[in-house]
């Protein structure tokens, strides 16, 4: 179908002035072109403000030549934006990811342009937003610019994410590759987190995992379970398998029962393929998939998220090394809450006992600057490859004796000298 609407990157940006807000589609959807367009027209203008999740992708917009003309803020900061953000080039706004849609729907943030990257229309005019619906959805209810990035590569999902080709200011055909995220292999520490964290997920679980060896190498694990459902912010390659071997039907679930529920995917072009067209996988708006209510209505929600640090006490860092940011808020707390409150729920932190330089990640005191990003209240399971501390309930006390239990040995005696000087507790 063609349009008038059909322009190039160049004429679509034309429409940029000097302060307009700009919002980026998620992840892989990321519109290279479009985003290359407007880092050119940018050059003449100044204060133009750029809104996103975490992209995939260049971003020529967040360098030190570029200030001035673009202010960048990150809702979770990626690989592609920790330099410039940690050198004060872009900043950082933490927020949990339910709570994103309602910045732009209520007019706290709003934006002027939405930079969307779209599968072409139907016989109906009806374009998908593939691989990304989270808070693009709320982009457009609220924005004056639509422009999107039509390209025959992306796949087309069902569940919120179709727009009507005539809503779009404009459209720029491209023939482009999506993203793909390359997995690096799992290594031991990884298979026996995995092995552990495999132990707790039940049969007529509702799952919720991120994207990574730890949590691949789970699913991998979950070939013997019976009607696993899914409800996850995002998803990857490693539940192709468990979906065409009928462990995951989703038959249980009191929300969308029979469907894969989702805000985005990231994976590689098998995953593309895979859910393109497909029925049973459907992507919504994180107002709605990382709605804690939402999500605890579902049987058994086991959610699956990773930390940089916890502390002795139970307290999570996930978004930052200290005082360096490194990653974000997301949906841990939105998912840690939801599975807590659902009956039969594991909220779950897996992560390797120590850094690859044999620093602890357990410790007696989160580095000076870090986050909390998950409270003490609100956590229940720790998972290393040495074991599952269950705090649920716990005092401090044997909140303590559980997480040195599964700390690095040659970090245990420490921690426990440590927790005596802090805490007077004796382990």
């Amino acid at each position: 179908m063609k349009t008038s609407q059909y322009k190039t990157a160049e004429e679509a940006l034309s429409v940029l002035k000097s302060g307009h807000n700009v919002f980026i589609q998620t992840a892989a959807a990321a519109p290279q072109q479009l985003v290359n367009a407007m880092t050119e027209a940018g050059k003449s203008l100044t204060n133009i403000s750029v809104y996103h999740l975490h992209t995939e992708g260049k971003v020529p917009y967040a360098t030190e030549e570029m200030k001035g003309h673009f202010n960048v803020h990150c809702f979770f900061i990626a690989a592609n934006m920790r330099e410039s953000v940690n050198k004060g080039i872009a900043d950082y706004i933490p927020i949990f990811m339910s709570e994103v849609p309602a910045l732009f729907r209520r007019g706290i943030i709003k934006i002027d342009v939405a930079l969307l990257h779209v599968s072409p229309p139907d016989e109906h005019g009806f374009c998908s937003l593939g691989v990304s619906v989270d808070a693009a959805l709320a982009a457009i209810e609220s924005t004056q610019y639509i422009i999107a990035q039509v390209n025959p590569n992306m796949p087309r999902t069902f569940g919120g994410g179709i727009i009507h080709c005539s809503r779009f200011s404009s459209m720029v055909e491209v023939d482009d590759p999506i993203f793909e995220a390359a997995l690096s292999k799992a290594d031991e520490t990884d298979m026996l987190i995995a092995d552990n964290v495999a132990s707790l997920i039940e049969d007529g679980a509702t799952l919720q995992m991120g994207i990574g060896r730890i949590p691949d190498e789970v699913l991998g694990r979950l070939k013997d379970r019976k009607q696993l459902g899914i409800h996850s912010e995002m998803f990857s390659d490693g539940l192709i398998d468990l979906i065409e071997r009928g462990v995951v039907t989703g038959e249980l679930k009191k929300k969308h029962p029979g469907k894969v529920i989702s805000a985005f995917v990231l994976g590689s072009r098998k995953l593309y393929d895979y859910i393109n067209n497909n029925p049973m996988i459907e992507l919504h708006d994180s107002e709605y998939v990382n709605n804690t209510h939402i999500i605890s209505q579902n049987p058994k929600v086991t959610a699956i998220n990773s930390a940089i640090e916890v502390d002795i006490t139970g307290q999570v860092c996930a978004d930052s090394i200290g005082s360096h940011l490194y990653s974000g808020v997301g949906g841990q707390m939105d998912f840690i809450r939801g599975a807590s409150l659902s009956e039969g729920g594991k909220p779950i932190i897996a992560m390797p006992s120590a850094t690859k330089k044999g620093e602890s990640k357990i410790v007696s005191q989160l580095k000076p600057g870090s986050g909390v990003d998950t409270t003490r209240a609100h956590v229940h399971y720790i998972v290393t490859e040495y074991g599952i501390a269950d705090l649920y309930g716990k005092n401090i006390k044997q909140r303590v004796k559980e997480l040195i239990g599964i700390a690095h040995p040659n970090n245990r005696e420490t921690l426990a000298k440590e927790a005596y000087d802090l805490l007077k507790i004796v382990v």
